[in-house]
């Protein structure tokens, strides 16, 4: 496919041209410039981006179903992105989020793609923030980053996303551990998955509790069923709600613009980092000392 194929199949929304697209990006292919600018900023401003994150077990998949069937049901055209974890040697990955959404595969309007990280943290942040433009440019009103777990790399990509929904529930063992991390402090949405379950109430008033010491707008806590399809409305009405408060506020353009320089950063790390590791290799440095202070040498090197 030509250069100028692939910019028309994504003019005429190809869900071909977009895969062919988002491939050739992530490879570092040299089109990816070509491609990227030729976006159309005006839908890739207008797109909400959610990012769905949370421990294994809470029901993110299933959650992420049901919004995407809501959505659906208002003709929305909706973008996913599948982060799954993989093997930093061979690469290989289970990309289990697209088995798990394949009632959505043969929906035209739902644009699916799945990412392996390979080991890739920097690289693979900037590379999801390219496939979430080139979606939004191709006309899907909403892109949903779903990731694996909730460590610090999930954390560093969910920052690409307008607004973060963490996905908790209860039994997992993994409420004071969440507290204890920090992690609610990213979120704008706390959803306590499996209400119908024992000990949810007792979670979200735990959760509620948290949130509400030393902020003056603690984050808004949902109970949602999601294998009922229970709460997924209400939680679509807040998202909305906080999404439009986020437009009027600035604080929509203020986290997009945080979110590109930190792509940038990161494909500058994701460049050097070759460059410096053969720099090490070829001082042969001892194991002792302060390694601190050996990377600082280096990089002060002309």
């Amino acid at each position: 496919m030509t250069i100028d194929r692939l910019l028309e199949g994504l003019r005429q929304r190809d869900p071909r041209a977009i895969g062919r697209a988002i491939s050739l990006v992530e490879n570092g292919d040299e089109s990816a410039e070509i491609i990227l600018s030729s976006l159309d900023e005006n839908l890739v401003s207008q797109a909400t981006i959610l990012g769905i994150t949370g421990p294994p077990g809470a029901g993110k998949s299933t959650l992420t179903n049901e919004i995407i069937a809501k959505l659906r049901h208002q003709e929305e055209r909706i973008g996913i992105i599948a982060i799954d974890p993989s093997s930093p040697i061979s690469g290989g990955a289970i990309l289990g989020d697209r088995i798990r959404m394949m009632q959505h595969a043969t929906d035209k309007d739902v644009v699916m793609r799945s990412m392996a990280t390979r080991g890739r943290l920097g690289g693979l942040c900037a590379t999801a923030g390219a496939a979430v433009r080139i979606m939004a440019s191709c006309g899907c009103s909403t892109i949903i980053i779903e990731t694996v777990g909730v460590g610090q790399s999930e954390m560093d990509i969910i920052r690409l996303a307008d607004i973060t929904i963490l996905v908790m529930a209860p039994g997992l063992g993994d409420e004071i551990q969440a507290m204890k991390a920090g992690l609610l402090e990213v979120a704008d949405i706390l959803v306590v998955n499996k209400a119908d379950c024992k000990g949810a109430d007792i979670l979200a008033m735990d959760l509620e509790a948290v949130t509400r010491k030393g902020s003056a707008t603690p984050t808004q806590v949902c109970m949602t069923v999601a294998t009922e399809g229970k709460g997924v409305t209400e939680l679509l009405d807040r998202i909305d709600k906080l999404d439009s408060e986020h437009r009027d506020s600035g604080e929509r353009q203020k986290r997009r613009r945080g979110a590109h320089n930190q792509e940038v950063l990161d494909w500058c790390l994701e460049i050097l980092r070759p460059q410096l590791l053969d720099k090490i290799i070829k001082r042969k440095l001892s194991v002792l000392g302060d390694p601190r202070l050996k990377a600082k040498k280096i990089l002060e090197e002309k």
